[in-house]
């Protein structure tokens, strides 16, 4: 039977999921880091997993990402396994990882950071950029644009031409973020990406996410910050001892009795609103 939807009122859009976690298992001899997870990340959206330490958290992002392979379970994105592919194969499919200590390239500029992670996109020959011909010109050209627009987008425009190593802690991060949309992704993982920061620059963080949602940008975090993720997130998955508790839209996940008592603890709805 079909459903007509009433004039003047459009009809909601189906969840499409991006990323599928499929029966994910991963042993370590007789260790069960995880046992059978099984979560989607939907087109568009920010998800949140979180869990406390040892929750398996950063094993299930390993896997993700191609830096461990499951004992058993299927990952997929947009449709394609991604079970036997490399950290780079999984990164040419669109999914761009950043890492909990910052990654940038400390002794250059932040301009320079930004063109080599751009690097991969140029489309000159080795011997269009040793003779200098038009078109590695007008290569250079878009790739420096693509780097201004990126440092513009995450809010260190500003600081181009300064060395990596010498900006802030908040603004290394941001950098590194910079760094991962130079890959051109289409979904992001970002593993703890505000641990560490004060809260001016939490709340910068949280702008440049609220921008890559709106441009359509899928993205994956795992962090402790609660205001943030309450903040933040579509929806949150919640680990504990390897496995999946809860899975819902933050008021959902902030009220779950069994939430409070894996992870937020007494008082957590109170601390996520302050």
């Amino acid at each position: 039977m079909t459903i007509s939807t009433p004039a003047g009122l459009a009809a909601p859009k189906p969840r499409v999921p991006a990323l599928s976690v499929e029966h994910i298992a991963v042993h370590f001899g007789g260790l069960v880091a995880i046992s059978d997870l099984n979560f989607d990340v939907n087109e568009g959206e920010v998800l949140s997993l979180i869990g406390p330490n040892g929750a398996g958290k950063t094993t299930a992002f390993n896997i993700i990402t191609g830096f461990l392979k499951p004992t058993k379970g299927t990952v997929r994105y947009r449709g394609t396994s991604l079970n036997g592919l490399k950290p780079h194969e999984i990164t040419g499919l669109g999914l761009v990882r950043t890492f909990q200590r910052t990654s940038v390239f400390q002794t250059i500029s932040v301009f320079q950071n930004v063109m080599t992670g751009l690097h991969r996109r140029g489309r000159s020959s080795l011997w269009d950029t040793l003779l200098a011909l038009p078109q590695e010109r007008q290569s250079e050209k878009e790739l420096r644009d693509t780097a201004h627009e990126i440092l513009k987008l995450v809010g260190v425009e500003h600081r181009a031409a300064d060395i990596a190593g010498s900006l802030s802690y908040g603004d290394q991060r941001l950098l590194g973020v910079a760094l991962a949309l130079a890959a051109n992704p289409t979904m992001l993982l970002l593993d703890e990406p505000v641990s560490g920061m004060n809260a001016s620059e939490t709340a910068a963080f949280m702008r440049v996410l609220t921008k890559l949602r709106g441009m359509g940008v899928t993205i994956l975090l795992v962090e402790h910050d609660m205001p943030m993720v309450m903040g933040i997130s579509d929806r949150i998955v919640v680990m504990n001892y390897g496995r999946l508790i809860a899975d819902g839209p933050p008021a959902a996940i902030q009220g779950n009795p069994e939430v409070i008592q894996a992870y937020l603890g007494v008082g957590a709805k109170k601390r996520a609103r302050d």
